[in-house]
């Protein structure tokens, strides 16, 4: 474990050194400990390989992976990293092979990563090649352990992480399936990129504070608010989370008013409310619920709008959200069109998120000469655990309780 070359003021997680959001070595550092590290990365869909030989590319941090399903039935994940001179070996985003060969020198692979051909290895009439003593199964990209839950394919390049079950835990599991219930199939995709540290993201992901404050949308259409029923659960490493509300028209109040706050805003209107209209499909009432995994997956219900993100560091102070749009495979053609249309309430354009892909650039410009400061995380006092309101930051400090343990902060 390398030092940690950032210094955190005290024990507890109400501080948080800004310049750990722009530190070269930090960074690098987070690759090894925590991409590569004992943390579950979120990979694809069980149902985006839906046959032999079906495949995705993705990333573990900012490391290249493949994930492809084999004849045996199983799914496996390895380096997207030709193990002669380091050149991609897949390409596309998707796609389906029998095996795969790296386009610059012709090594080829098995679905399971293990490196089956080199060209010309015996050379060419009796002249070149490669030496007696070489053994492909000594060589190949690195392997990734898999584990899948609720249709949701997770990797892992440690042998020491907990079974995906244990690192979920059972709330967060229960929480899963609630949503993930039934077979889903994809019904839209995006990539966005973030002009923020990977890190800006995940936290704002667990910041139920600012939902309906940051989000006019929101507010106006009484979607979320603090004053709702609602509130979060983080389990124990403080890494994993959710936070939920319940539309409640009887407990609207004054709050929001008394408040003065811009997200509180009558005179708004929409020409189409289609948008707002869906079907009742949760029988416990719950409208909006964000959960999310240490360290970069996200699993989202509002209203009926389902999907997955993966947030992905692409240097200190960028980094990409691919998100992924769901729908049940026994969804009626009246519940896909409303899930369509809800689909734009969130996304690079959304009527909600809109902001978030902005307001963690503005952080990220902001903190440009204070490296040396720290930000305040106090709402709610210093907890790092489950909450009956949502006015409350407990989830953030979590996830800066389970990052500091992975990095040996």
């Amino acid at each position: 474990m390398k030092e940690q070359a950032i210094q955190w003021r005290g024990p507890g997680f109400t501080r948080v050194p800004y310049e750990v959001y722009s530190d070269a070595p930090t960074a690098q550092q987070e690759q090894e400990c925590i991409f590569r590290g004992a943390t579950w990365n979120y990979l694809c869909l069980e149902a985006e390989l839906p046959e032999a030989g079906s495949y995705r590319t993705t990333f573990v941090g900012e490391t290249p992976v493949v994930v492809v399903k084999d004849a045996d039935g199983e799914i496996y994940a390895f380096e997207n990293r030709c193990a002669h001179r380091g050149a991609l070996i897949a390409l596309e985003k998707s796609g389906r092979a029998d095996s795969f060969q790296c386009v610059y020198h012709a090594w080829s692979y098995n679905l399971q990563g293990d490196l089956t051909g080199v060209a010309f290895e015996k050379g060419v009439k009796g002249q070149g090649g490669m030496p007696a003593s070489f053994c492909k199964e000594e060589h190949g990209p690195r392997k990734l352990r898999i584990g899948v839950y609720c249709g949701l394919v997770f990797g892992s390049f440690s042998d020491d992480v907990l079974s995906i079950e244990e690192y979920l835990g059972d709330e967060i599991c229960q929480r899963i399936e609630r949503v993930l219930h039934k077979p889903v199939e994809v019904i839209g995709r995006f990539t966005q990129a973030l002009p923020n540290n990977w890190k800006l993201y995940v936290e704002n992901v667990k910041d139920s504070y600012h939902a309906s404050l940051l989000h006019l949308f929101f507010t106006t259409f009484e979607l979320n608010r603090l004053s709702q029923k609602g509130g979060v659960i983080v389990d124990e490493s403080g890494g994993n989370h959710v936070s939920y509300s319940m539309i409640d028209k009887a407990a609207a109040d004054a709050s929001y008013q008394e408040q003065g706050l811009r997200s509180d805003n009558d005179k708004y209107r929409l020409k189409d409310t289609t948008v707002l209209e869906g079907f009742p499909e949760f029988d416990d009432g719950i409208t909006l619920q964000i959960l999310s995994v240490f360290p970069g997956f996200v699993l989202q219900q509002i209203q009926n709008c389902l999907a997955v993100r993966q947030v992905l560091p692409k240097g200190e102070g960028r980094s990409e959200l691919n998100w992924t749009y769901l729908g049940y495979v026994g969804d009626t053609p009246v519940q896909r069109t409303v899930r369509l249309k809800q689909l734009n309430l969130v996304g690079p354009a959304g009527f909600i998120s809109m902001e978030d892909g902005a307001v963690g650039g503005f952080v990220q410009r902001g903190i440009a000469g204070a490296q040396d400061l720290e930000a305040v995380i106090e709402m709610g006092g210093e907890d790092t655990g489950s909450a009956d309101g949502r006015a409350v930051e407990n989830s953030v400090r979590g996830f800066w309780k389970a990052y500091r343990m992975h990095m040996g902060a």
